[in-house]
């Protein structure tokens, strides 16, 4: 099937995000604000808590509830509103785990072996010792996706990859069942910081796992907080460039002017064009500034959220039942194409 096939089928997007808990400024700029974003486009929007994804690796029950319910409370203030997306957690769809299996039967063993993802994971380890769910993750993620027959998928570069699989797994139902029952989706990567960088080291991406919190802007931090993380954020020692190509050698500088981009609903080239030239003892100030306007709002509606956990429930539960009703109907057309007897 080609991209084009995909036009008879409802424009949907579907993603999701790990409840592993401390969302940072790079969750919110490369995933959180434009899924908000979507919504308002006139396409079907499908948020997902990947709460069975975050147990291929251990986590303590406690933790993982609070996290997802953390996680959602991010997503609606941020913008995403749940009467206008479906906002739910993956284990409330019995849908995604059924699917998955039934993709496991198409992908093979050696795509799963040449996901660099279960390499990076795996490094200096024993593999073996690794769960079978960290193995069949990006099959699951196909299944999230096909599931909802979405058409297209926010991602962020470190997961096109798996993605391409999910096309690959497909287009591989499709041709073995002589049919074009799943579309092919599309990667939707866009915006000027989909992918933010260490406040430490721009050549690293901006990660809840780093052992430096000032590595981060956390959506949890106080304003304070964020203004001094900015503050001393790692600088060359040179003025910002009069044009964006003189950042292409600068790490750090590139990734602070993608962000206040970001936050600002600019281009790179008009940051550039206000502070280009001006030393970042005037810019980083003025990021710091923009931040703590963009982003103190969050961490206090975060916490009036998370203070009525039941609140949070009733969301996802109601976002859950409406995942049921598409996924249901896709699940069964599937089992009927690959020969599963079916009660009428």
């Amino acid at each position: 099937m080609t991209d084009q096939a995909n036009a008879k089928f409802t424009p949907r997007v579907f993603s999701g995000i790990q409840p592993s808990g401390n969302l940072t400024l790079g969750n919110y700029l490369g995933a959180l604000k434009r899924f908000a974003q979507k919504q308002d486009e006139g396409i079907e929007t499908i948020y997902c808590l990947v709460d069975l994804h975050a147990i291929t690796v251990w986590q303590e029950p406690e933790a993982l509830k609070r996290q997802t319910r953390e996680a959602a409370a991010a997503f609606i203030v941020s913008g995403v509103d749940p009467a206008k997306s479906i906002l739910f957690n993956q284990s409330q769809v019995s849908a995604h785990a059924e699917m998955a299996w039934l993709l496991n039967c198409v992908a093979r063993i050696g795509w799963m072996y040449r996901m660099t993802q279960f390499k990076d994971k795996t490094q200096g380890k024993n593999a073996e010792n690794s769960s079978l769910g960290l193995l069949a993750y990006p099959s699951l993620m196909a299944a999230d996706i096909l599931t909802y027959h979405a058409t297209m998928v926010p991602v962020g570069e470190d997961q096109k990859q798996h993605l391409e699989l999910t096309r690959d797994i497909a287009a591989k139902f499709n041709h073995d069942y002589g049919t074009e029952f799943f579309p092919i989706p599309t990667p939707l990567i866009e915006g000027a910081a989909t992918r933010v960088m260490s406040l430490k080291d721009g050549t690293k991406k901006m990660s809840k796992s780093d052992p430096s919190d000032a590595s981060r802007i956390n959506l949890t931090d106080s304003a304070d907080t964020i203004a001094k993380k900015f503050r001393k954020a790692v600088t060359d020692p040179e003025p910002l460039p009069e044009s964006v190509d003189g950042l292409e050698a600068r790490a750090e500088a590139r990734n602070l002017v993608n962000i206040y981009a970001a936050l600002a609903d600019s281009t790179p080239a008009d940051v550039i064009a206000e502070f280009g030239g001006k030393g970042f003892g005037v810019f980083k100030p003025a990021l710091a500034d923009l931040a703590v306007s963009k982003l103190e709002p969050i961490s206090r509606e975060m916490a009036r959220l998370m203070a009525d956990p039941a609140e949070i429930d009733r969301i996802l539960g109601e976002g859950a039942a409406r995942a049921r009703a598409i996924a249901q109907p896709i699940l069964e057309q599937a089992l009927d194409l690959m020969g599963m007897v079916r009660s009428r």
